[in-house]
């Protein structure tokens, strides 16, 4: 049986805003099954920005359950975060899930991964999925060498990795909460 794949995410916080790209394509195995796929939400009163990559199925149950637990903490992303983790961790069906989270909100950016670690990267740029490494890279050298807002940073690098990878697209999906 092949597994379903929904890949590529990035998240860059710069000067006061924060934004998330996703790409479109979904693969079944070795086969682009769909396009034109959302991977990115707006959650908690468009105050969280939450994006998937891995198993469809997984991370639809992912975002579920982080959104529950982001509504029962009303929108303390940190909370929510730990929360989930803790779920995560000790629940014996949802350490089989194979899926990721990135999520943000004005003043945090989490990646909850396959395992239900938290890590909360250093800088505010963070990507997921099998073309993150190309995008995260591509978003480094962007920061470091160009002008551009987080949400048009977020676009270029994704937009790149598409360019690369085989299993990400060109259809982005950008979201931005601003300052």
């Amino acid at each position: 049986m092949k597994s379903m794949h929904a890949t590529t995410i990035i998240v860059v916080r710069k000067n006061g805003q924060v934004a998330i790209a996703g790409d479109g394509q979904v693969t079944l195995g070795d086969v682009v099954m769909k396009h034109t796929a959302r991977k990115i939400r707006r959650l908690y009163h468009d105050t969280v920005l939450a994006g998937f990559a891995g198993s469809t199925a997984d991370a639809f149950t992912l975002f579920t359950l982080f959104e529950a637990k982001l509504d029962a903490y009303k929108g303390q992303l940190v909370r929510a975060v730990v929360e989930l983790g803790k779920e995560w961790r000790t629940d014996k069906m949802l350490r089989q899930l194979e899926a990721m989270l990135v999520v943000a909100d004005r003043d945090h950016v989490f990646v909850i991964s396959g395992k239900g670690d938290l890590i909360e990267p250093d800088e505010g740029i963070v990507a997921i999925g099998s073309g993150g490494s190309y995008a995260y890279a591509a978003a480094k050298a962007l920061a470091k060498h160009s002008d551009l807002s987080a949400k048009d940073l977020a676009r270029e690098a994704l937009q790149i990795a598409g360019e690369i990878c085989i299993y990400t697209n060109q259809h982005i999906s950008v979201e931005a909460i601003e300052p």
